[in-house]
């Protein structure tokens, strides 16, 4: 184990500039995809990373359910061991179980509580849920395996718009619902949780959920302008929403509406979901992959190491 079982702690920190760069050589659809799994991977290995200084600097600690032989000096000498650290990966590990399980809990409750307020207040004849309030918001509500996605949309939002940046608008929340969107978001922030490296990760995939979404309407309604001056409109028009709105992909999302404007007003992107070898993007890919790669193997080369050790020392 030795030093490399602390690797996947602080290798998060080699995704951080391809987060900042994907927008600039990716198709959005890409950029969300790649930074999701790289967020995955990373907080998955640094929650192992976590467990397994933890069980080997706890070994002696009384109450342990390692087998006695653990404490021969031979395998003492083959492994890192500091009570200290030990306990304290412990009890980091256990507030990152409890953010990752508030996080998911919270997620799941105001989306079923959105759907039963929904269910009382509209059928589910559409998937469009025209809610009559005058505070301006629309957000995508995902589904469940009894009822449809469906966007969620005021009156006060569609007041604000002409009749082409309402289509715009609903065809942005409908991609959103197609695509999955929630999923990429709560994974990013799941993964952040886990691993506070992480986060700007989770920042870069939400704003790229929105960019993709916004290609995807763009497409949709065959005028990037309108889709961009329905996006701007939307944005101004924005101040209050309901709780559930924070939750969901949001056509009006709070964050950097003016890039997603700028972006809409120029070429459409390439469908590329790998930035090209020879530019600042595809360096900080390729670092960010072997960072990802590293962090897996030295997680990986730990788990065996002591999952070996534990085998040979365990009387049969």
């Amino acid at each position: 184990m030795g030093f490399f079982v602390f690797l996947p702690l602080v290798l998060p920190l080699t995704a951080l500039p391809i987060a900042r760069l994907t927008e600039q050589h990716l198709h959005p659809r890409g950029a969300a995809r790649l930074l999701t799994g790289f967020s995955i991977v990373m907080a998955l290995c640094s929650a192992v990373s976590l467990g397994l200084i933890g069980v080997v600097g706890t070994a002696q600690l009384p109450g342990n359910p390692l087998p006695d032989s653990w404490s021969d000096p031979e395998v003492r000498d083959a492994l890192p061991y500091h009570e200290t650290v030990g306990t304290a990966a412990l009890l980091v590990l256990a507030v990152v179980l409890l953010a990752v399980g508030r996080t998911l809990v919270r997620h799941l409750r105001i989306r079923a509580r959105a759907r039963r307020a929904l269910g009382r207040a509209l059928p589910a004849a559409s998937d469009v849920a025209l809610l009559p309030d005058p505070a301006p918001y629309a957000y995508a509500l995902p589904g469940s395996p009894r009822s449809p996605g469906r966007v969620v949309v005021s009156t006060g939002m569609l007041d604000g718009l002409a009749e082409d940046e309402r289509a715009a608008l609903l065809a942005h929340e409908r991609a959103h619902l197609t695509h999955r969107h929630h999923r990429h978001l709560l994974a990013t922030q799941l993964a952040g949780c886990v691993n506070p490296f992480l986060r700007p990760l989770q920042r870069a995939v939400a704003y790229s959920a929105e960019r993709w979404a916004d290609e995807e309407s763009a497409q949709a309604v065959g005028d990037r302008r309108v889709t961009a001056r329905a996006v701007a409109r939307a944005a101004l028009a924005s101040h209050t929403a309901p709780a559930a709105y924070a939750a969901f992909p949001a056509f009006a999302a709070p964050g950097p509406v003016p890039r997603r404007v700028a972006a809409l007003l120029g070429p459409v992107p390439t469908a590329r979901n790998w930035p090209p070898a020879r530019t600042p993007a595809g360096l900080a890919a390729l670092v960010a992959a072997l960072g990802t790669a590293a962090s897996a193997l030295s997680a990986l080369n730990a788990a065996v190491a002591l999952l070996l050790i534990l085998k040979a020392v365990t009387p049969l």
